[in-house]
């Protein structure tokens, strides 16, 4: 099944928070993407009801196991992203930016060759 592009940066999201915080709720998440409460809410539903977070009676979100499987799959790609075009000298603000705009539109395939160009010039992918 294809996740669409703002779930996986829901998801992606949520795994920060997670690691951030050590747990996860709506309005953090809202706040992180700049998206509003309702907006949160509607993706959060999409999310749950395709078995990829689950929410506790207290609004607490938990990724379930394909849940954490994409969003780590997207921050490893954000990171590896991050760090390739900063060795290629772009600023780490741009960087970043751009990096969250390429993650989800790359295929695998290229995404291993920019992995492989990076360990092979010394850019490393993590």
């Amino acid at each position: 099944m294809k996740i669409l592009r703002a779930s996986e940066d829901y998801l992606e999201a949520m795994l920060i928070m997670k690691n951030r915080r050590g747990y996860i709720r709506s309005i953090d998440i809202a706040e992180y993407l700049g998206v509003t409460k309702p907006s949160v809410t509607y993706t959060t539903k999409r999310l749950r009801e395709n078995g990829y977070i689950t929410m506790d009676i207290d609004g607490l979100i938990t990724l379930t196991d394909s849940g954490m499987e994409i969003a780590s799959k997207m921050l490893d790609r954000h990171h590896t992203l991050t760090k390739f075009l900063v060795s290629l000298g772009i600023d780490e603000i741009t960087a970043e930016k751009d990096a969250c705009k390429i993650e989800h539109d790359i295929s695998q395939e290229t995404y291993e060759a920019i992995c492989a160009h990076a360990m092979k010039h010394g850019a490393g992918n993590n």
